[in-house]
């Protein structure tokens, strides 16, 4: 890694450096896991590596279906080229079935399937520990306009028809997931794009079968096997062969 370029933001999962041209950065994936809104922490070799394809592999039949994002291509096993954005700071979730804090906060079981998918979200403020905000909280504040909420809204639900389609044919329930979107400008105009990653730091994801977790809970609830099962995502998904001795760790 070079480190002479400039780093422009840290964030807990990911850095984003200077990118080789104008409009680009480079997004670096961290082995950092944190919880709870960074109360917890800890480092765990070789999840930015298995982030890294796996988010790339996603991003990449996204693009290919027409859902427009920042990714670019995979520079190395921790490094993404990606397109600079202006971050709306809104947290998206679609959920599928009740877990966790829906099913906290209503007292609903976790596992409960929904009638339809949900789509909530979060004012990106760590400080504020992400308050759920309303859709006339986002235009009052002017977080987003009207119709960069219609285009986010339509995106959402073309992402999530495509990855539970996309998880399921691998015998993964996708249970909810969390993505963000940028605008990029062109001339006067700006387009509101998906941004940020998607991996099982991001989404829930059971074994259709067995239930077991997959995801991010697991170091949430403390149920250990956390690399082991972000490598069986990616495993299922057939983008292992880069990624022979992850779990071992020493891939840096």
């Amino acid at each position: 890694m070079n480190t002479k370029r400039k780093k422009l933001y840290e964030g807990k999962a990911k850095i984003l450096y200077e990118g080789p041209e104008p409009g680009t950065l480079i997004q670096y994936f961290k082995d950092d896991a944190t919880a709870f809104n960074a109360q917890k922490k800890a480092v765990l070799e070789g999840k930015g590596v298995i982030n890294n394809r796996i988010s790339e592999f996603i991003m990449s039949r996204l693009n290919s279906i027409g859902v427009t994002n920042h990714f670019i291509k995979r520079l190395n096993l921790r490094e993404q080229l990606i397109r600079e954005v202006e971050i709306i700071p809104l947290e998206v979730v679609c959920r599928n079935i009740v877990a966790g804090s829906l099913a906290q906060r209503l007292g609903q079981e976790e596992g409960t399937a929904l009638p339809r998918s949900i789509i909530e979200f979060y004012y990106k403020k760590d400080e504020l520990n992400d308050p759920m905000v309303t859709e006339e909280h986002i235009t009052a504040f002017n977080w987003a306009t009207t119709q960069e909420l219609d285009d986010i809204l339509a995106m959402t639900v073309r992402v999530n028809d495509y990855l539970c389609g996309m998880f399921g044919a691998v015998g993964i329930t996708l249970v909810d997931f969390k993505i963000e979107f940028g605008r990029v400008w062109e001339n006067d105009f700006a387009r509101v794009i998906l941004a940020d990653e998607i991996s099982p730091d991001s989404c829930r994801l059971w074994d259709s079968n067995t239930g077991e977790k997959l995801d991010k809970d697991r170091f949430r609830r403390d149920m250990g096997d956390v690399i082991e099962s972000y490598t069986e995502v990616a495993r299922r998904l057939g983008i292992m062969k880069d990624m022979p001795t992850v779990i071992q760790g020493g891939l840096h």
